[in-house]
């Protein structure tokens, strides 16, 4: 060092100088954990020295906050897919609760219905609709090994929905009332006034036909089936009055009717299971027998006077006056007692038939 020349003098030496500083830096840290004396010149050499701190930080936080952007858009992209999955899912689980809501309720309401009812009944679920676009039918998954039969009333919760029509193994056809080739007899409620409803082919629409314009039918009557067709049972709600119309110039009334029960709604109906009992219709032609004597002489005197000659027919038919006078029928015999004699002209009338009414041209002997 004594050789080096003065202008590479630097005062003391290296060594010097550390044991000098480190000296000063304990006596330092001594003072200030003891004395807290250097809080207050730390605090303001911070706050001195912040602004170069944030303006070394910003390369550093913009890379930073270049490359959160960046994940997290992927992120929410992501994100936003899953919920957007779940949300469909959770969506048609919400419908199908919902159906099922709705089917659990009308079942527990056609069971209460079914527990009300006197008559065996099943409980029947739509397939499908028939095939003929301009008919109301339905069909149902319940057909002939469960019992099912021609003509028995399908009913829900509220009233009469239909009829069978049609039945198969598995499977039968429900015609509903809304047909237009349907009909069903029923009853005012309120006054017990008979009627026919009838489909006109459209949805929740009924007519009731043939109606006198002064019948008391009031809007908002509540129609029932009467039970004298002997298919359904009495007391079954089927429409309510919704409009009446009636005009001077016509005849009869013109009524539209709504169907209370839900012949569109429902997927879940009840078939009564009930026997139709009674006995065939005569056939239109056949006269009930008549036990009356009267009644049997005066057919035996029909025949007889047929195969006689008109004189002989008049004067049995004269025979025959008394009895007629006192309560046989006698019009009847018109035709059979007065042929027109064989060798009569043409221009002349035919001999005047006896009746009832008329005095026998015979004397009074041949008459007794």
């Amino acid at each position: 060092m004594s050789g080096l020349p003065p202008l590479f003098k630097q005062g003391a030496s290296a060594r010097a100088r550390v044991l000098f500083f480190a000296f000063i830096s304990v006596v330092l840290l001594v003072v200030d954990s003891h004395v807290h004396t250097l809080d207050t010149v730390r605090k303001g050499v911070g706050t001195a020295l912040y602004p170069l701190q944030m303006l070394a930080l910003m390369p550093r936080d913009a890379a930073l906050q270049l490359a959160d952007y960046f994940t997290s858009l992927s992120t929410l992209e992501q994100e936003n897919k899953a919920l957007k999955l779940r949300q469909a899912q959770s969506a048609q689980m919400l419908q199908q609760e919902r159906l099922l809501f709705a089917e659990n309720s009308q079942l527990r309401n056609l069971l209460g219905m079914q527990q009300k009812l006197t008559v065996r009944s099943v409980v029947g679920e739509i397939l499908y609709d028939a095939r003929d676009p301009f008919t109301r039918k339905v069909v149902l998954n319940r057909g002939s090994q469960q019992d099912v039969a021609l003509g028995q009333p399908v009913i829900d919760d509220l009233g009469i929905v239909g009829q069978i029509t049609r039945v198969f193994p598995f499977t039968s056809e429900v015609t509903l009332l809304t047909d237009k080739d349907q009909a069903i007899p029923v009853q005012v409620l309120r006054n017990g006034l008979r009627s026919i409803a009838y489909g006109r082919g459209q949805s929740g629409v009924l007519d009731l036909r043939f109606m006198a314009a002064n019948a008391d039918i009031q809007s908002g009557d509540m129609l029932v089936t009467s039970g004298i067709d002997g298919v359904y049972p009495a007391g079954l709600a089927v429409a309510s009055v919704t409009r009446v119309e009636t005009k001077s110039s016509d005849a009869f009334a013109h009524i539209v009717c709504t169907p209370i029960a839900g012949v569109d709604r429902h997927k879940q109906l009840l078939i009564l299971l009930v026997d139709s009992n009674l006995p065939p219709r005569p056939p239109p032609d056949a006269v009930p027998a008549k036990n009356d004597k009267n009644t049997k002489i005066s057919q035996e005197v029909r025949e007889r006077l047929v195969e006689k000659t008109p004189a002989a027919a008049a004067a049995t038919a004269a025979s025959t006056a008394p009895a007629a006078a006192a309560g046989t029928p006698a019009p009847a015999l018109a035709p059979a007692l007065a042929p027109a004699p064989a060798s009569a002209p043409a221009s002349k009338p035919a001999a005047p038939t006896p009746s009832t009414s008329t005095t026998p041209s015979q004397p009074p002997k041949a008459a007794r």
